[in-house]
Parts: C-alpha cells; sequence; structure tokens
C-alpha cells in the first residue's frame, strides 16, 4: 500500500512540473479595427484607451475609448469588426489619454480623466438597432479615472474624481440604482481615519473595495456603511516586494487571492493571498517572460480559472491561476512592435468576458484586436463567491465574547472590558499594526468566565490605528485602537 501511495506521489509530481513546465502558446487572432482620421494624445501618442464589452440581442461588442470619444464596435463576425455607432467624448482631442467604462443591467457608464468633461450613461438595450445618451453632465462629476461598479449592490465606485459637489476625491461612491437619479453617498479622502490622497482604481466585491492607491500602497476597505467606512488592512509600499506605483489588481473567484501590479518598469506583479483580510500574504510574484528591464504591467482581469493582463509593450499575457497562488504563464499575443522603452505603449486594455469567449484587447496605438478565447467560455458571475470576511473582522467567537476598549481615541493607556463565555487560560493580548504586523504582546495570563475589566498600559506608539487581539488557541478577537 505505501508503495502504491508513493508511486500516486511521484506521478503527480511528475504531471505537475511538466505542465508547469510548459511553454506559453501564442493566442490566435481573429480580427482587428483600427479607426481613421483620429489623433494621439499630445502626451503619449495613444490614440486608444480603455476596452469594455458588450453582449445584447445576439450580437457581441466591443466599446473602445480614443482621444475622441466612444467606439461601439460589432465583433459578432470577428473576423471582420465593423462600427456600429460612436459617441464624442464631452471633452476630445490630444488632451485626452484616459477613459474608462463599466456597465450594469442595461446601461454603460462612461469617463474621461482629462479636460473639461463629464459622465456618460448609454443605454444599450437596443443594440443592435441603437444606442441613446440619457444623461450627459458634469454636475455630478468632471472627470474621473477610473470607475468600478458592484453590480449586486448598484453602487459605483469613482477614483480619482474631480468636479461635482467637491474640487477632488480619492475616492466616491454614487448609489445607481435609478441611473436618472443617481446619489452621491460619499467623497473620500481617509480610509477608516487612513488619510489617502489618491485611489488610482479598486475592484469592489459585496462592498469590500480592493484599493489600488497608487504611492500610498494597498487598502481593503469595508464600505457597507458609506458614512462610516471601515479599514480592514493597509499594506504598505514599506510592506511588500518589489514595490512601486500601486496601480491595479483584479480579485480571483472564490475571494481568496488578488492580483496585483505596481505600474513601474521591470517590476513583478503579485500575488496575494486575502483569505483573512486581518493577514494579507504575499505569495508569488511573477512577470511576462520578458528579458527587457522596460518591461511594464498595466491592467489584470480574472475570468474564472485565468488572468488576464494587458502588459503594455509585451502585449497580452494569460496566467492559467487553477492553482491560485502560482499564477502560470499560459498564452501570449504581441499587439505592439514598438521597442521597449521608458514609455507607456502598447496593450492598454482586456476584456474576456463576452458569451463567445473571445478576448478583446485595446492597444494605445494600434486600436481594437480579436483574440480566440481559452476555450472554457466561462460564466464568470456563475463562479462569484461572496467575501465572507466576518471571522476577520469580528473575531471567531464574538458573537458569545466581547471585547471593549475605551477610552478612544487614547494615548497611555486603555481598557478592556471582556465579557466570556468560559474561562480562556494561557491568553495574550496583543497590539498590531494595520498590515497585521504584531507589535508586542501587551498582557498574558488567564482569563475568567463572565465579565473583566483590565487596565493595559500602552507604549509610546505613534498615532494612528491599530488592532488589539485578544487570543489564545480557542478564543480570537480583534478590536480597533486609535492612538492620538
Amino acid at each position: 500500500m505505501k508503495s502504491n501511495i508513493l508511486f500516486k506521489i511521484a506521478c503527480f509530481l511528475l504531471l505537475s512540473s511538466m505542465l508547469w513546465g510548459q511553454e506559453a502558446q501564442e493566442a490566435e487572432l481573429l480580427g482587428r479595427w483600427k479607426g481613421t482620421g483620429l489623433q494621439g494624445s499630445a502626451t503619449y501618442d495613444n490614440t486608444y484607451n480603455e476596452i469594455w464589452g458588450l453582449a445584447r440581442n445576439g450580437h457581441e461588442y466591443a466599446v473602445i475609448g480614443s482621444t475622441a470619444g466612444t467606439h461601439f464596435i460589432d465583433v459578432t463576425e470577428p473576423s471582420t469588426p465593423t462600427e456600429a455607432f460612436f459617441l464624442p467624448g464631452a471633452s476630445n482631442g490630444p488632451q485626452i489619454i484616459h477613459r474608462d467604462y463599466h456597465d450594469i443591467g442595461d446601461y454603460l457608464y462612461a469617463v474621461a480623466d482629462e479636460g473639461a468633461s463629464s459622465i456618460q450613461i448609454i443605454d444599450v438595450s437596443q443594440l443592435p438597432d441603437t444606442i441613446q445618451v440619457i444623461y450627459d453632465s458634469a454636475e455630478q462629476l468632471a472627470r474621473a479615472h477610473n470607475i468600478f461598479i458592484d453590480e449586486a449592490n448598484a453602487r459605483m465606485y469613482t477614483f480619482a474624481t474631480k468636479g461635482g459637489t467637491s474640487s477632488y476625491s480619492a475616492m466616491r461612491i454614487y448609489d445607481i440604482a435609478d441611473p436618472l437619479n443617481t446619489q452621491l453617498l460619499g467623497n473620500y479622502g481617509a480610509l477608516g481615519g487612513v488619510n489617502i490622497g489618491h485611489v488610482h482604481d479598486g475592484y469592489v466585491r459585496d462592498h469590500i473595495a480592493f484599493l489600488n492607491c497608487g504611492n500610498n500602497g494597498f487598502a481593503i476597505v469595508d464600505c457597507t456603511d458609506p458614512t462610516n467606512l471601515e479599514l480592514l488592512n493597509f499594506l504598505y509600499p514599506t510592506n511588500y516586494p518589489q514595490a512601486g506605483y500601486n496601480h491595479s489588481g483584479w480579485l480571483n473567484d472564490a475571494c481568496t487571492h488578488y492580483y496585483m501590479a505596481d505600474e513601474n518598469w521591470g517590476r513583478d506583479m503579485k500575488t496575494l493571498d486575502v483569505s483573512n483580510v486581518r493577514d494579507i500574504q504575499v505569495k508569488n510574484t511573477f512577470d511576462a517572460g520578458s528579458d527587457s528591464q522596460f518591461s511594464i504591467p498595466h491592467n489584470q482581469v480574472v475570468a474564472c480559472d485565468y488572468l488576464y493582463v494587458s502588459h503594455y509593450y509585451d502585449g497580452l499575457q494569460i496566467y492559467d491561476i487553477s492553482v491560485p497562488a502560482l499564477p502560470r504563464r499560459v498564452a501570449y499575443y504581441s499587439t505592439s512592435q514598438l521597442p521597449h522603452q521608458r514609455n507607456y505603449e502598447g496593450a492598454w486594455g482586456v476584456y474576456p468576458f463576452l458569451p463567445s469567449g473571445n478576448i478583446l484587447v485595446s492597444d494605445m496605438q494600434q486600436g481594437l484586436f480579436v483574440l480566440k478565447g481559452m476555450g472554457d467560455n466561462c460564466d464568470y458571475r456563475a463562479n462569484i463567491m461572496p467575501c465572507d470576511i466576518t471571522s476577520a473582522v469580528q473575531g471567531l467567537d464574538e458573537t458569545r465574547n466581547t471585547l471593549l476598549l475605551y477610552p478612544q481615541p487614547t494615548r497611555e493607556a486603555v481598557n478592556l472590558e471582556l465579557s466570556l463565555e468560559q474561562a480562556i487560560p494561557n491568553a495574550q493580548i496583543q497590539v498590531h499594526d494595520w498590515t497585521g504586523r504584531q507589535l508586542q504582546t501587551l498582557w498574558s495570563g488567564d482569563l475568567v468566565a463572565g465579565k473583566q475589566e483590565l487596565h493595559i498600559a500602552l507604549p509610546s506608539f505613534s498615532a494612528g490605528l491599530y488592532i488589539i487581539k485578544v487570543q489564545n488557541e480557542t478564543l480570537y478577537i480583534a478590536k480597533k485602537l486609535v492612538i492620538n
């Protein structure tokens, strides 16, 4: 029996080694589209920017932004992409670099980040016959760098937002349940008490926002109550390898791993284990297989068991993430023939969610590429798991055991009021920072059943947010502590 088990293990290791050793294959190009009479931006000479996709009434569309506006390209027959509609941007011309898109129900939302722009809401329900702009105004916002819609909760998150009710917001949240009556829920320059001057991009599921905060780092925030955001964890640039400008990322379907990129030349992408938001772990770094010092990642999207990356000069990169901690590069397509240099050119965005499984890629200079998919034709919404962070946030036993900290904010000491269902031997009271790093054990000993109070002197910590943990082998309770 033992030899049989060893044989099976050996076969598994051999198969895994063979599988992970396979070289990536070039994806198959199905069709291309490039407009005429369009100009590049004055900054990066990029005519095109973001890509999105739509499927309506038996037709598939690529939605691609340019310096002129938004192009709706019918890709139902992928070998002959055809421009079906064009919507000029409120601002257009060489000043435009960025546009961004997201849809919900029958509506597509469009923003730009340059010029005297607006937010446009487009009714796409009547495709292929027509599209209708139902809202085009700067009253709510004039410019945004990126947007993300939490479809299940009809909330739109806008990042690096300008105009409207305030001159600038690192992040805003809007209720878009009624597209013609959009409600601003909050402007944010701070996340749970930590000041953040800039949020570049984000991914949101079930009110849990995974935020890429540029030079500030990476944050996970509970936005359930928009009047009181709760910062669950913050990963500072000093706390993870090859850190730089924290640009973008995407969560896997199981809500256990986040794939993140720092938009810097020569930096690898990162695999974060976020299954416990209080203890983010960097499990792996990975690249596009390029030996150029100017290789640079841009945007990431997950669809079922694959991670799709628009990797600027290196074009489209596809990774198998069926083993979430170990992305394996399996396919690629070079959209750009430009030489690697210290610039931003090539593949900007990727969209892998069309029913056909075909992949849409936007190249900043070359326009739209339609590529054959991975053959899974996955319905990504069917595999999305909710992000259950209750145990990580409130403590595994807090339904029966409670902890109160006061006063807050505090400086030199804190009182702990504990109510325990049973006695807890060999307990420890620890203080951690918001990255999950343990700073010090403040107290250790036995805790009795029932209610008790402890007065704990605090070391000289700098002002900020911390976590007090009370735990032993069977108990875990965590509470936020504010030191002024």
